[in-house]
């Protein structure tokens, strides 16, 4: 397999011709630069051990203090993704894909292996605990995603595992202290309904060298909507107004958060203290 064209992959990222990476191009960087969100898949089933591998290289992620305080579930059963779907807000590319994948931040075991011998485990009740779950489900699923990628699936994260928790927890009968951080949808692309690399902001908005620099970003986000609302047209996105107006109206206000204005009172019924 030829490795994509960097300087092609440079100007989807972003838009518009940036900078040259020739001498510094690999396979590696071409699949983490080609990453797009799938949302139509084929029904083919994944071939045999993939998701085994996808999950050695989520343990290959980092983890703070090799505590692992994460975990996953694998979905395939039809009624469950069915579930899953409509706790999501009724996505539908949920019942499509061969394999959702559902990431947690587990504080489960450590409070089992605690108890089991007979110790405290007070630190698991602080925010601090609850973030390095969170960060380490993340890196892993990350890993997870790459890996996929890297095999010529597709792949979405679904944020919407958030709206209904303790739903959730009760349709994958998750135990106190599991939390669902996202889902991952992951299947061979319909490529019939071919999804395209979405521009990001230019780095001059998200790269600072020494301190950081708020007023620096205006001109790289004014470049950024034009370079959006071209990209909207391009797909056939019915997208009102810019980037910013987009962005910012999905925080407006409490209700913009879709449920997830509750997530601390949900977590602590998870059993997350947050102290």
């Amino acid at each position: 397999m030829n490795t994509p064209n960097a300087t092609d992959l440079i100007r989807d990222r972003y838009g518009v011709d940036t900078f040259n990476p020739d001498s510094l191009w690999n396979e590696t960087l071409a699949t983490l630069l080609s990453h797009r969100s799938v949302r139509a898949y084929l029904p083919n089933p994944l071939l045999p051990q993939t998701l085994e591998l996808m999950v050695a290289a989520a343990q290959s992620a980092a983890t703070s203090s090799n505590l692992q305080t994460w975990s996953v579930v694998a979905v395939e059963d039809p009624a469950r993704k069915e579930t899953l779907a409509q706790l999501a807000g009724n996505q539908a590319h949920i019942r499509q894909c061969p394999l959702f994948l559902v990431w947690l931040a587990d504080l489960a075991r450590l409070h089992h292996l605690a108890m089991q011998r007979g110790l405290p485990a007070q630190g698991l009740d602080y925010l601090e605990m609850f973030v390095t779950a969170t960060i380490d489900a993340a890196l892993a699923a990350q890993n997870a995603t790459i890996a996929a990628e890297s095999l010529g699936l597709g792949t979405v994260y679904i944020g919407g595992m958030r709206n209904h928790p303790q739903s959730v927890a009760e349709a994958l009968k998750l135990p106190p202290h599991l939390f669902a951080v996202f889902g991952l949808c992951v299947g061979y692309p319909d490529p019939a309904k071919p999804a395209a690399v979405k521009p990001r902001l230019p780095q001059a908005a998200v790269l600072h060298r020494e301190t950081y620099n708020l007023t620096q970003q205006e001109e790289a986000i004014a470049q950024y909507n034009e370079i959006m609302q071209k990209f909207y047209e391009s797909q056939q996105m019915n997208v009102a107004g810019d980037w910013v107006e987009h962005s910012v109206k999905r925080v407006t206000t409490a209700q913009a958060l879709s449920g997830r204005e509750r997530l601390k009172e949900m977590l602590q019924k998870l059993g997350f203290p947050l102290l």
